[in-house]
């Protein structure tokens, strides 16, 4: 391997690097104003304080898994995936969080279990799916073990609940077993059961049928979207081309709902305005390419699967994330990862980058 190909993908971190100062700039922008007008805050700088110490954690993750030796840990992935699963079952027993059970405190800690078990299944994916004489030809080979596993996390994730995070997990597990040599035809039936499932629980069961139904309702009368939705379209509308200015938002004010986490996309929009969002786009954009380039320069099967199942499921968080901004699809509670306010979203988003770093040391190729 050349000097040249040891180096990490700088453009990559430099990308990753500009996202999270964004972020953090416009978290503080967007949340001084409800910081400040609410007691149980210290101070407007108060999500700001919080933000810096899990960009403290985020930058160490990532260059804690640009240097781990991948291979050495393989033997670590079962035991770290069944280890989330539990996560996922122990939130139940921890005291609700605005209502759910997505997260859980470790003393000043907290995190979200579901952060975690997607980026482990994938971990474990990679794994499984790379070994010799793993194939996919046969139906029983989706029931076990990836049936029994993906859907038990899932049903889990789903009863926090937490829709949002099963999207994003299901989206992530079809690419990659199709990127793994599974037959369209076996995936086509695996998206048909999920979208079945999916409509039992919303429709028959009723799970977050009234989002769906006020979805379902704007589409033919956008006066009928729920009030996340009509505020996060007037945010953006007002922003125009260059943006009202930064910290000169109105919506944020007690307007937006979640400015500074689900919503932040509409915050940049407000205050950058079309160009702040087309520079927001060009670097997540910028960051799923670098990703998808590493992954494709990969020799060996275990990285590409790693490289190309992280990439994947960064991006579909962020395409959900605005989506919903835009009033695309119903409001799912998703933060947009490296922008949105939320310590566990930061750091397990940083060591996914950290990891493509470290690929892309690796890579058979030079990439530029």
């Amino acid at each position: 391997m050349t000097r040249k190909e040891k180096k990490i993908d700088f453009v990559l971190f430099l990308i990753t690097s500009l996202l999270i100062l964004l972020g953090s700039v416009m978290v503080y922008s967007s949340s001084s104003a409800l910081a400040d007008g609410n007691d149980k805050f210290s101070s407007h700088a108060f999500f700001l304080k919080r933000q810096i110490f899990w960009l403290v954690v985020a930058a160490a993750a990532l260059f804690a898994a640009a240097k781990i030796n991948l291979e050495r840990i393989r033997p670590l992935i079962v035991p770290a995936l069944l280890g989330c699963l539990a996560l996922l079952a122990i939130v139940f027993l921890m005291p609700e969080i605005r209502g759910t059970h997505r997260w859980m405190r470790i003393g000043p800690v907290t995190l979200q279990p579901s952060e975690l078990f997607k980026y482990a299944l994938i971990f474990y994916l990679a794994h499984s799916l790379s070994q010799k004489g793993r194939t996919l030809d046969s139906a029983k080979a989706y029931l076990w073990p990836y049936g029994v596993i993906v859907g038990g996390g899932a049903l889990l994730i789903v009863a926090e609940p937490d829709l949002g995070s099963v999207l994003v997990l299901l989206g992530t597990v079809i690419v990659l077993l199709y990127l793994a040599g599974a037959r369209l035809s076996h995936l086509i039936i695996t998206l048909g059961g999920s979208a079945l499932t999916v409509y039992v629980l919303v429709f028959i069961i009723g799970y977050k049928k009234i989002r769906v139904d006020t979805f379902l309702a704007s589409v033919f009368d956008p006066m009928m979207a729920s009030h996340q939705v009509k505020q996060s379209i007037l945010s953006l509308s007002c922003g125009g081309f260059f943006g009202v200015g930064l910290g000169d938002g109105i919506f944020k004010q007690f307007f937006l709902p979640e400015p500074h986490t689900d919503f932040i996309f509409a915050s940049i929009g407000e205050e950058l305005g079309l160009l702040g969002l087309t520079i927001t786009l060009g670097l997540l954009f910028g960051l799923i390419w670098r990703g998808i380039r590493i992954s494709i320069g990969q020799r060996d099967r275990f990285h590409f699967l790693l490289g190309i199942g992280l990439t994947i499921c960064l991006a579909v968080n962020m395409i959900i994330n605005i989506a919903v901004v835009l009033g695309l699809i119903p409001t799912t509670g998703l933060a947009l990862p490296f922008l949105s306010y939320g310590g566990s979203s930061l750091a397990v988003s940083a060591a996914a980058v950290g990891i493509l770093l470290n690929l892309s040391r690796q890579r058979a190729r030079a990439l530029r």
